[in-house]
């Protein structure tokens, strides 16, 4: 795909040969056949016609139909035309007129007509070349104008189209991007405070456990600080964060609630959203966790095909809100399915089912990271 410095230059190269070509054919191509030698003044009018011409068509290109067609004023536009068309016939007219164009070429064909009546040996020699009919050579200018016109049209447009869609994209593309670093902004604050938060109460207990859970979130830490620069992360850095996460809120929790992870073994490796899944797994832990009653979180993650996957994540459900382990604030669900619609737009599934005949409350999500 040619750069923009390539394109500079490749665009006047294209007007430089089209005109060429066109400048080629002008003067190559011959009205009649035989022996006619055409007057220098048919080519100085070959030569008036392609300069109108190449007027006509910038003048339709820089102004015609940015000024007037692309700002919605395409009676004018269709105005300017004809005018255009009849200023290029007369002074085609004008021109042939001056230079006695007409006279010019009837001396021509008689003096090719003489040749012809002599021929070159004995007997009659070859019949004399006719003469175009009158009109005919008009006829061809003014297909040829028309055909002028209706490129620079073209391509003006085309132009025009190419050009806001490009820019539709970049602005798309600063939105998306400007969006997804406020919710990535509000996700990770809001998860390291609520780690930060179980850790602390973890050092009142076991100093050990403690500085294993602080190497744990420093590892995760540099996951989301360094590795997720990019934008995208591979999904087994994905999946050891979201076991990273697990074991972390397992540090106070009791044997009455049982937590299961499941990630396909092997994983084939696949680019996707840093943390896209972990608000799910926070909400689960929110919401499926009691002191005093047994529990069960679900967490599984599924690779059908390379490039979709799927993430189901289920909790047991209770009549009253539970002690919130994870200290969810409300934002993570909320910042996912925003953030899913602006990464994998017509490319993902988001189920929710508040009640499951097991009593459990499930979110399933199927995207496609590959599309």
């Amino acid at each position: 795909m040619p750069t923009f410095s390539s394109q500079r230059f490749l665009t006047p190269l294209i007007h430089v040969l089209a005109w060429g070509l066109l400048a080629l054919a002008l003067f190559l191509f011959q009205p009649m056949q035989g022996r006619v030698v055409l007057p220098v003044e048919y080519w100085v009018r070959q030569g008036a016609l392609l300069l109108l011409w190449l007027v006509a068509f910038y003048a339709t290109t820089r102004l015609s139909v940015p000024r007037l067609l692309l700002r919605g004023r395409t009676g004018w536009f269709v105005l300017a035309l004809v005018i255009t068309v009849l200023v290029i016939t007369l002074l085609g007219r004008f021109l042939e007129n001056a230079l006695h164009l007409s006279e010019l070429m009837r001396q021509a064909f008689h003096a090719a007509d003489e040749v012809g009546r002599r021929g070159p040996g004995p007997g009659p020699g070859p019949g004399p070349p006719r003469p175009p009919r009158g009109g005919r050579f008009d006829l061809v200018g003014l297909l040829i104008t028309l055909l002028v016109l209706g490129i620079g049209t073209a391509i003006t447009v085309v132009q025009h189209w190419q050009q806001e869609a490009r820019l539709r994209e970049r602005l798309d593309q600063q939105r998306v991007e400007a969006e997804l670093s406020l919710l990535k902004a509000q996700i990770n604050p809001h998860f390291f405070f609520n780690t930060l938060n179980n850790i602390y109460s973890l050092t009142l207990i076991d100093g050990e456990r403690a500085r294993a859970a602080l190497h744990r979130l420093s590892r995760m830490m540099r996951y989301v600080l360094y590795d997720t620069a990019s934008g995208h992360a591979q999904l087994s850095q994905e999946v050891a964060f979201i076991q990273d996460y697990i074991t972390l809120m397992q540090l106070r929790l009791t044997d009455r609630v049982q937590v299961t992870f499941e990630h396909p073994e092997p994983m084939r490796e696949v680019l996707i959203a840093p943390m896209i899944l972990l608000p799910f797994v926070e909400n689960a832990f929110k919401h499926g966790v009691a002191a005093t009653a047994p529990s069960r979180i679900h967490i599984a993650v599924r690779q059908p095909t390379p490039q979709q996957l799927e993430i189901d994540v289920r909790n047991t459900l209770f009549a009253k809100a539970s002690t919130d382990l994870a200290g969810s604030n409300g934002i993570g669900l909320t910042n996912t399915q925003r953030r899913l619609d602006l990464l994998y737009p017509g490319r993902y599934t988001l189920q929710v089912n508040p009640k499951t005949p097991d009593n459990e409350f499930e979110v399933k999500l199927v995207v496609v990271v590959n599309g």
